[in-house]
């Protein structure tokens, strides 16, 4: 499954362990998380997560 980088805070959400504080189970697809899911770290928006991978240096992102 594809992990999702934060462009805010660089939290990364990975689909294996879910955000279980938020009630998302682990196995949850990024795509699948509700519209108004954010991120646990800084609260932005699902709108502010990237693939990561491919492009992901040319968000300004360290791993």
């Amino acid at each position: 499954m594809t992990k999702y980088v934060c462009t805010a805070c660089g939290y990364v959400y990975d689909p294996a362990q879910g955000d279980p504080d938020s009630g998302i189970k682990p196995g949850t697809p990024f795509e699948q998380l509700p519209d108004d899911w954010v991120c646990p770290v800084c609260g932005a928006a699902k709108s502010m997560f990237v693939e990561e991978g491919a492009g992901y240096k040319e968000h300004g992102l360290k791993k």
